[in-house]
C-alpha cells in the first residue's frame, strides 16, 4: 500500500481493522515476524512501560536481542488522566502539545505543576524497573517499542531522548497506530513497524486488541525479570 510516511512497514491486510491481535504477546510475536533482519545482532529492545513491556519482551525474545526500558511517561490533562499533552522522557526530554495546550487553555501554572509531577513519576519509574543501570545507548541500533501510538507524543519524546544520546538508528515497533501520529513522527525515526495503521476521527489503542487490560507496574517488573538475554 503506497503511504507518504518514508520508512514505513505495514501489514496492508491489516490496515484500518480492529480486533487483530488476541492480545499484547501475539502482537510481539507478529512484530518480530516482521524484523527478522534484525534477530541475533547487537540491537537492542527498549520498551516503553507498562505497556509496551509485554510486547518488548515478546519481540526481545523471539529475535535473541538485548532488553531495556526507556522510561516515558505522558503529562495529562487534569480533568481526564487518560488523556495528555505531552511527555517526559527518561533523560528529562521534554515534547508538549501546543496547539492542544492552546485550545485546552491551560494555565502555565497548570503545565508546569503537570510537567513537575511527570517529571518525579519518571524517576521513580526508573527506580523501580532499571534501579541500577544506566542506558549505555551511544552508536547502537535501537529498536522502541509501545503497544500503540495514539497521539504520538510519548513515543516523540522517547525518540528525541535517543536522539540526545546519538543511537545509530531509531526504529520503532509497534503493533498499532493512528496514521496522523506516524505522520507528526516521520521525521524522528529511521523506519517504523507496524502491522495495524488506522486512520479516522476516532482511534482507540485498545481496539487492536481482542483481550485488553491495563498493565501495572509490578506485573511490568515480573515480565521484565522472566526475560532470558541472549547468550553472547
Amino acid at each position: 500500500m503506497s503511504t507518504s510516511i518514508p520508512g514505513l512497514v505495514e501489514l496492508p491486510e491489516l490496515r484500518n481493522r480492529i480486533g487483530v491481535f488476541r492480545d499484547r504477546e501475539e502482537s510481539g510475536q507478529v512484530l518480530a515476524k516482521m524484523l527478522t533482519d534484525f534477530a541475533d545482532s547487537d540491537t537492542l529492545v527498549l520498551a516503553i512501560p507498562s505497556g509496551g513491556v509485554p510486547v518488548g519482551v515478546v519481540l526481545a525474545q523471539e529475535l535473541h536481542l538485548e532488553l531495556d526500558v526507556a522510561v516515558t511517561s505522558k503529562v495529562t490533562i487534569p480533568w481526564n488522566p487518560e488523556a495528555g499533552y505531552g511527555a517526559v522522557a527518561f533523560d528529562g526530554t521534554v515534547v508538549l502539545n501546543q496547539d492542544l495546550i492552546t485550545r485546552l487553555g491551560l494555565s502555565e501554572s497548570t503545565i508546569n505543576q503537570g510537567l513537575t509531577q511527570t517529571q518525579e513519576k519518571v524517576k521513580r519509574r526508573i527506580k523501580k524497573f532499571s534501579p541500577n543501570n544506566e542506558l549505555d545507548i551511544q552508536d547502537k541500533t535501537v529498536i522502541l517499542t509501545d503497544d500503540g501510538i495514539a497521539s504520538g507524543y510519548t513515543l516523540l519524546a522517547a525518540l528525541r531522548a535517543l536522539e540526545n544520546h546519538k543511537v545509530k538508528e531509531r526504529i520503532v515497533a509497534t503493533p498499532t497506530a493512528h496514521l496522523e501520529a506516524l505522520e507528526m513522527l516521520k521525521d524522528d525515526f529511521d523506519a517504523i513497524y507496524c502491522p495495524n495503521v488506522r486512520s479516522g476521527w476516532s482511534f482507540a489503542v485498545a481496539e487492536a486488541y481482542q483481550y485488553w487490560y491495563d498493565v501495572g507496574e509490578d506485573e511490568a517488573v515480573q515480565l521484565l525479570e522472566s526475560y532470558t538475554p541472549p547468550v553472547v
